[in-house]
């Protein structure tokens, strides 16, 4: 499968709609009772085993971040087009076969909490990382302290995104690189649960290493579950101190019924 870099098409902005169902109102009210208990389940993380596994692997799985019902309410947003400011239908670009949306600000609640809660464990690493590979680049402690310095790099635009896969679906190997400031690590949530709504769609990491053929990963995730992996590079050691290997990640393909992903990047869009 050849590699590709994903950034920001921009491609068919959906139109806004008007009018709210008693659901979405219900949905939304669950999603604000919610906020507490996102910000609870991060700080409970076990985040010195988290920062091992991706110091080794570049990617980490967490258990269960997200409820089943978390994960039901979030799928459903997908048709909401109001909730979101663009749609890219992979085929159209060479992506794979499938689609996702970026959501649109503000972001839904649940997203928005996840997105400010899980940045400042996961910031210290990308420092060390940096650090390690002789980066200059440092990342502020707080979110918003960092999507400032993307907003005066004139990106602006949000980058959390659902994705929506039928059967013979896929996502190629990719980087979510979008303009010039780059979060070093990313989440996705798998909203659908394996084997009652979906069969395949397997989670695929690739590492290439220098002189070196790619090294394939699946990492297994079930409905709530969450991976933390690397955007496009991270330090591994050598004989000869740390250097750097390069990332990509993709979906294989979805053999039968419907899959759904959350995915949080750290960095805006341009």
């Amino acid at each position: 499968m050849n590699a590709r870099v994903k950034r920001d098409e921009g491609h068919l902005a959906v139109e806004g709609r008007g009018g709210v169902s008693s659901d979405e109102v219900a949905g939304a009210a669950a999603d604000r009772r919610a906020l507490v208990r996102h910000s609870d389940r991060v700080a409970a993380l076990d985040w010195s085993k988290l920062a091992s596994e991706l110091d080794n692997q570049g990617s980490a799985p967490v258990e269960r971040l997200l409820e089943p019902e978390e994960c039901r309410f979030l799928a459903a947003l997908y048709p909401q087009d109001s909730r979101f400011r663009s749609r890219v239908v992979m085929s159209r670009h060479g992506f794979g076969r499938g689609e996702y949306k970026y959501f649109s600000y503000p972001l839904p609640d649940t997203v928005n909490q996840l997105r400010t809660a899980l940045y400042p464990r996961l910031a210290p690493i990308a420092n060390r990382w940096n650090e390690s590979l002789g980066i200059d680049v440092r990342y502020p402690a707080q979110h918003a302290e960092f999507l400032a310095r993307c907003a005066q790099a004139g990106q602006t635009r949000p980058t959390p995104l659902l994705l929506q896969y039928e059967a013979g679906d896929y996502n190629c190997l990719h980087q979510d690189l979008y303009g010039e400031h780059v979060f070093p690590l990313q989440v996705a949530i798998l909203l659908s649960a394996p084997e009652r709504d979906f069969t395949g769609g397997e989670f695929v990491i690739t590492e290439q290493r220098p002189r070196m053929q790619s090294r394939p990963e699946v990492v297994p995730l079930r409905q709530g579950d969450a991976v933390i992996f690397a955007v496009h590079h991270r330090p591994v050691k050598g004989t000869r101190g740390m250097y750097r290997v390069n990332l990509r990640h993709g979906v294989s393909r979805v053999r039968s019924g419907h899959r759904h992903t959350l995915g949080i990047i750290f960095h805006d869009a341009k």
